[in-house]
């Protein structure tokens, strides 16, 4: 290869690579109860497991009608598009989650989260912390590192 056609393969490489390390993670929930993950973009394909509403799934491919995504566990698969939603949920990611009154530890503690319960995100942004809420009502904040989806 001529070094000069090297220098702008090299470019757009390095050009194409900082636009993709510089898209930020896209999350989606699921919309319905009983969604079906399949291990191809096609309702023919071979059904992985179904859903439960509210999982939240990290999206890696948007194959127009399908997206491949990951969730919780890092098991891949492909769901039907309209079968998500843009909601943004978290999951607990530890075995017993505390959940307080402000984004502080010193703060009253509200209630404690087991593993795998599912949050709505209300607010990113205080320093290590998020705020949540559960389906019943009862919400405060949680440690970034003790959830998944973000």
């Amino acid at each position: 290869m001529r070094p000069q056609l090297f220098s702008k393969y090299l470019a757009a490489s390095l050009a194409g690579l900082a636009a993709l390390s510089a898209t930020a993670l896209e999350f989606r929930s699921v919309a319905e109860h009983g969604a079906v993950f399949y291990d191809a973009p096609s309702l023919q394909a071979k059904k992985l497991f179904v859903a439960s509403k509210g999982l939240p799934v990290e999206v890696l491919v948007d194959n127009k009608d399908w997206l491949r995504v990951r969730d919780q566990s890092g098991t891949l698969a492909w769901v039907a598009k309209t079968t998500l939603n843009a909601k943004r949920n978290v999951v607990i990611a530890v075995n017993r989650a505390e959940i307080h009154g402000a984004a502080d530890l010193k703060s009253p503690l509200l209630f404690v989260a087991d593993k795998s319960v599912i949050f709505e995100l209300l607010e990113t942004g205080k320093t290590g912390w998020v705020k949540v809420r559960h389906r019943d009502g009862a919400q405060g904040y949680i440690r970034i590192e003790e959830v998944w989806g973000l």
